[in-house]
């Protein structure tokens, strides 16, 4: 809710995830109760999987996924990666910004998880102009280039809207999301692309940033008061990029400027905590915060 909103400790999935701590801040209240070093949460014995059981067996069916080339930054053609339910809609739009690891097998896979909860999906590939080869290796390269152009990755994003919106099965509601990166990014397309209703920042590090370069010139947080749709923040309190400090002074700026948010941060979670592949993968903390991105964006882009 818009400037209210009173300080609650995670709020369980279903009655199962007792076992998470942390807090979540709506619009305004202190950020009480956040924690870091937390131990990992045993697991509960039911419901911390029932997200994957929302679907009625008579409703599903299926998804068609392809890559597409459309127009980005400068008119540039990008490649991008598109999935959608079968069927004719209307349906939602939601738009997954790249991480550093880049345009790679977790995105494709995770483009598809929206598609599953009913989004037609699409992850551009912002690294294109860096050349083809493996994700990490083009990464790699943007990286030692001292990283994606801000504007460059805005352009690809509005693009990327541009095409749902076109789309004959579009219900014209577009969210955006990204972890790591892509959620600085994330927040920063709150901030400057047109049309978003809705925008998801996981981890994002770099809102509060200190280091301004020729590729990233403004700090994210200096745009705040230009943020033009809702926010929702996924952090783990253990990461240090971004801090729970650099959190809390984003949350403050959130409130000055009267701007519609959620952040959600959790106790035994670092940075990264979604990537099932990785040392700091977090399932507990994972389904609970997957599942509030969904009711986030079925709340926002739903008609």
């Amino acid at each position: 809710m818009k400037g209210a909103g009173a300080v609650a400790g995670v709020a369980a999935v279903g009655a199962g995830l007792m076992g998470i701590s942390g807090c979540a801040t709506a619009g305004s209240g202190a950020a009480a109760g956040i924690e870091g070093g937390g131990a990992q949460p045993e697991y509960p014995q039911k419901n911390i999987f029932s997200m994957w059981n929302q679907i009625r067996t008579d409703e599903y069916g299926g998804l068609q996924a392809e890559s597409v080339t459309i127009p980005g930054y400068n008119g540039d053609p990008i490649h991008a990666y598109v999935s959608r339910p079968v069927g004719n809609g209307p349906f939602p739009g939601v738009i997954l910004i790249p991480h550093m690891p880049g345009w790679d097998e977790w995105s494709m896979e995770t483009v598809r998880r929206f598609t599953h909860h009913g989004c037609v999906a699409i992850c551009p590939n912002i690294y294109e102009r860096f050349g083809h080869g493996l994700p990490t290796e083009i990464a790699g390269k943007a990286r030692e280039s001292g990283g994606v152009y801000d504007d460059s990755v805005m352009g690809d994003c509005q693009g990327a809207l541009d095409y749902l919106v076109s789309l004959p099965y579009s219900n014209g509601r577009v969210g955006v999301i990204g972890m790591c990166s892509g959620g600085r990014h994330a927040f920063l397309a709150g901030c400057r692309v047109k049309g978003l209703n809705a925008a998801v920042d996981c981890w994002g590090g770099g809102v509060v940033q200190a280091n301004l370069t020729a590729a990233q010139p403004v700090a994210p947080i200096d745009l705040t008061a230009q943020l033009s749709c809702p926010l929702l923040g996924i952090f783990g309190n253990d990461d240090r990029s971004p801090s729970p400090e650099q959190v809390n002074q984003h949350e403050e700026e959130l409130k000055k400027h009267g701007k519609d948010f959620t952040f959600h941060r959790y106790d035994g979670a670092g940075h990264g905590f979604w990537y099932y592949d990785r040392e700091n993968y977090r399932p507990v903390q994972t389904m609970d915060s997957l599942q509030k991105v969904y009711e986030f964006f079925g709340k926002h882009l739903k008609v």
